[in-house]
């Protein structure tokens, strides 16, 4: 089985994904500069210089990060990563998604998810979603695009701490 492609260029009516460089560290660094944006979240701390050093250098290193723009006025919105691929599952994780506030509802993370489901689904059977179990808004998201809850919790470093998280899937149709 062929590796996917994980860092395509995906377009959609509102926003585009493209390949995350590491010359895009100050525009994401400022949206994720936003500790409301990381309220809810396991990793509450991510607003953080060097915690989201961290994260930005592990999406590079991911080989799967995607900078996501909004089309309207061409600025940086947020991230989201393909990564975990697993050949003998014939599964992906997508994640590590973050959205600028201003961009909450009216449909960004559903074209999102749905750019890159439509994109990975014509090389791997299934995606899956790995969320902070308390998240009550990402799960809640989950739900409206269609993620079918796996049984159990799985537990990952967060903020200094193992948080349990749950397990989305999205098969292909």
């Amino acid at each position: 089985m062929a590796e996917p492609d994980r860092q395509p260029t995906l377009e959609g009516e509102h926003v585009t994904l493209r390949p995350t460089r590491a010359d895009d560290w100050g525009a994401l660094f400022a949206v994720a500069s936003d500790p409301l944006l990381w309220a809810v979240h396991p990793a509450h701390d991510r607003w953080q210089e060097p915690v989201f050093r961290a994260y930005f250098d592990g999406g590079l290193a991911s080989g799967g990060s995607l900078t996501i723009v909004d089309r309207a006025d061409g600025t940086v919105i947020g991230a989201s990563r393909y990564d975990h691929w697993n050949p003998a599952l014939d599964e992906i994780e997508i994640g590590w998604t973050y959205l600028a506030r201003s961009h909450w509802g009216g449909g960004y993370n559903r074209e999102i998810k749905r750019l890159m489901l439509d994109h990975i689904h014509r090389a791997v059977a299934t995606a899956v979603f790995t969320v902070g179990a308390d998240n009550v808004r990402s799960r809640r998201a989950m739900e409206k695009i269609g993620g079918v809850l796996r049984p159990g919790t799985v537990d990952r470093m967060m903020a200094g701490a193992m948080k349990p998280h749950v397990i989305y899937e999205i098969r292909r149709p």
